[in-house]
């Protein structure tokens, strides 16, 4: 048993650290003389699997999807993917796409049921592409 210089601790004789305060011992360490291997593989390291040591990343890092070129500029987020900041709230969480009916949709569906009652439901046809953000629920854009 040796005795930690910092602490004063009481430690065996083969422990290169103090275990109550972590400091390194100084002074001749005995080590037990390695004793033969019954079988023909060595003894892993221990924690080994603890550790992330030899695991590398080797995929590709995520990235935000872009919408299309090909998509109609009505249904593009208002702005770039990249760097978006709700001009309310100021959240960088994207836009959520909402399709609801129009005011021209709602003002044709009292007007049909006014007039003509079997086709009033022809307003709930008319919808329009908004952008709400998830954060403040306002429309943006």
């Amino acid at each position: 048993m040796s005795k930690c210089n910092n602490c004063g601790n009481m430690n065996g004789p083969d422990s290169n650290f103090c275990r109550a305060c972590g400091q390194k011992m100084i002074g001749p360490q005995t080590f037990a003389p390695p004793q033969a291997q019954p079988f023909d593989h060595s003894a892993p390291r221990p924690y080994s699997w603890k550790t992330d040591e030899f695991s590398t990343n080797t995929e590709a890092r995520k990235q935000i999807p872009t919408a299309p070129i090909n998509q109609p500029i009505e249904l593009r987020p208002p702005v770039g993917l990249a760097n978006y900041r709700c001009p309310y709230c100021t959240s960088t969480y994207l836009p959520r796409h909402e399709r609801k009916i129009s005011t021209a949709g709602w003002i044709t569906f009292a007007v049909l049921l006014v007039f003509f009652f079997p086709l009033f439901w022809v307003g709930f046809l008319i919808k329009e592409d908004t952008f709400v953000c998830p954060s403040c629920l306002k429309k943006v854009n």
